[in-house]
C-alpha cells in the first residue's frame, strides 16, 4: 500500500473538490452550533424561544444545498446566458430598494427588503451576479482573441454603477466588498500592477472623501483606533470594544460554549458580524485558529480548483469567488479585532443571515460545478463508484 504523501493529498485535483465540500460544511456546521450560542438571549428576547434565530439559519442552509446541488450541473452555455444579463439583473435588485417604501432600512443601511416571512438583501446576490457577470466579459475577451481590450474599460464602469447604487443605501461594507472584487478581478485578468496600484489610489482616496464629508462616518472610521476612549466607548467604541474583551476573555480554550459575557447586551450583533469575538470568547485562541484554517483551505481550494478551469470564464468566476469569500472574511476579522473599522459585513458562511448564507452556498456550488468538469475529477469520481 503506497503512502500518500502531503504533497499529493494538496494537489490531487480530486482532493480539491473534498476540501471545499469538507471546510464548506464545517464552516456551516460551526456556524449554526454559533449562531444558536451567541443569538439565544437575542432570540428569546426579540421572539420568546432561544431557538428561533438557529432555525431560521438552519431553514435556509437546507433550502440552499439543493440550489448549489442544481447549479453545480448548470453547463456553461447556461452560465453564459446568466452573464450575459448579470449586471441587469444586479441593477433591477439593487434598484428596487430606491424605490420609496419598498427599502428597509436596518442600522442606518437601506439594502433590505421585506418579504413577509424573512428579509432579502439583494446586495448579496449582486455580488455572485456581477462575478459572473465580468467573469463572462473577460472570458469573452480571450476567446475571441481580443487580448488588447482595455479590461480596465470592459468592466469597471458597471462595477461603478454597482456601487453607486449600493452607497445610496449607505451601505459601505458591501460597498468596501464588491470593490475588492473589482480590484481582484482585475489582477486576475491580467492588468498591469502600475494600472491597479492607480486605481486603488484612486479608491482610497474617494474612499477617504465619502468618510471625511461625513461626520459619523469618520468618527465611526477613527474610534478603531482606540475604542476605548472615554469620549467613544459608550458610544461608537462599545462594539469593538466588547469584542476586545471578549476576545482577550476566551483565552487558549475558552470560557465554554455558550459560556459568553458580551452576547448578553453588550455585543448586540453577537450572532452576525461579530460572532468571530464570541467565537474567541467560547472557543478560545483554538476556536478562532479553526475558523482561520478552515477558512483558509475553503480559499485554497476554490483556487486550486479555478486554476485547472476548462474554460476562460470557469476560471475567472471561481477567482472571483474566492477573492469574495477571502475579502469578506478579512473585513469582518478585521473589524472584531479592531484592526479595521467596523464596515459590517457578515463572516462567510459562519454568522447568521439568510440571504449572505443561500448566495455564498449559491456561489460554492458553481465552484463544485467547475471542479466536476474537470476531466481527471471525473475519472477519479467514477473509478470511486465501481469500487
Amino acid at each position: 500500500m503506497k503512502n500518500k504523501s502531503p504533497e499529493s493529498i494538496l494537489t490531487k485535483p480530486v482532493n480539491h473538490l473534498y476540501m471545499l465540500l469538507a471546510s464548506a460544511g464545517a464552516l456551516s456546521f460551526l456556524g449554526l452550533i454559533m449562531v444558536f450560542s451567541a443569538s439565544s438571549i437575542h432570540s428569546i428576547d426579540t421572539r420568546g424561544s432561544a431557538i428561533a434565530v438557529v432555525i431560521r439559519q438552519f431553514l435556509f442552509l437546507v433550502v440552499s444545498i439543493p440550489i448549489a446541488m442544481y447549479l453545480s450541473k448548470l453547463s456553461m452555455k447556461t452560465w453564459e446566458k446568466i452573464g450575459k444579463v448579470g449586471f441587469i439583473l444586479s441593477m433591477a435588485i439593487l434598484g428596487i430598494l430606491l424605490i420609496p417604501g419598498v427599502g428597509k432600512t436596518v442600522h442606518g443601511n437601506t439594502n433590505w427588503i421585506n418579504l413577509g416571512l424573512f428579509d432579502v438583501q439583494p446586495s448579496e446576490f449582486a455580488k455572485l451576479l456581477m462575478i459572473i457577470w465580468a467573469s463572462f466579459q473577460l472570458s469573452r475577451r480571450e476567446t475571441n482573441g481580443r487580448f488588447n481590450t482595455n479590461v480596465f474599460k470592459l468592466i469597471t464602469p458597471a462595477f461603478g454603477v454597482v456601487l453607486v447604487l449600493v452607497m445610496f443605501g449607505n451601505d459601505l461594507g458591501t460597498a468596501s466588498v464588491i470593490a475588492m472584487i473589482l480590484a481582484g478581478m482585475l489582477f486576475v485578468s491580467g492588468i498591469r500592477l502600475r494600472i491597479l496600484g492607480s486605481i486603488t489610489a484612486f479608491g482610497a482616496i474617494l474612499l477617504a472623501a465619502l468618510i471625511v464629508t461625513s461626520g459619523y462616518r469618520s468618527k465611526r472610521f477613527l474610534v478603531f483606533l482606540n475604542p476605548f476612549a472615554p469620549e467613544d466607548y459608550k458610544d461608537l467604541g462599545w462594539q469593538p470594544a466588547h469584542s476586545l474583551l471578549g476576545l482577550a476573555s476566551g483565552g487558549l480554550f475558552g470560557v465554554g460554549l455558550g459560556g459568553s459575557r458580551q452576547k448578553w447586551g453588550n455585543l448586540p450583533e453577537a450572532h452576525t458580524d461579530f460572532i468571530f469575538s464570541v467565537i474567541g470568547e467560547e472557543l478560545g485562541l483554538v476556536g478562532t485558529l479553526a475558523v482561520l484554517i478552515l477558512i483558509g483551505i475553503l480559499v485554497y481550494s476554490i483556487f486550486r480548483i479555478a486554476l485547472r478551469a476548462q474554460d476562460p470564464m470557469s476560471r475567472y468566476a471561481a477567482s472571483g469567488i474566492g477573492i469574495w469569500i477571502a475579502v469578506q472574511s478579512f473585513l469582518n476579522i478585521g473589524s472584531a479585532t479592531s484592526m479595521l473599522p467596523v464596515v459590517g459585513v457578515t463572516l462567510p458562511l459562519v454568522s447568521y443571515g439568510g440571504s449572505a448564507l443561500v448566495a455564498m452556498i449559491c456561489a460554492l456550488g458553481f465552484v463544485a460545478g467547475v471542479a466536476l468538469r474537470d476531466p481527471e475529477v471525473r475519472s477519479e469520481l467514477i473509478k470511486k463508484r465501481k469500487k
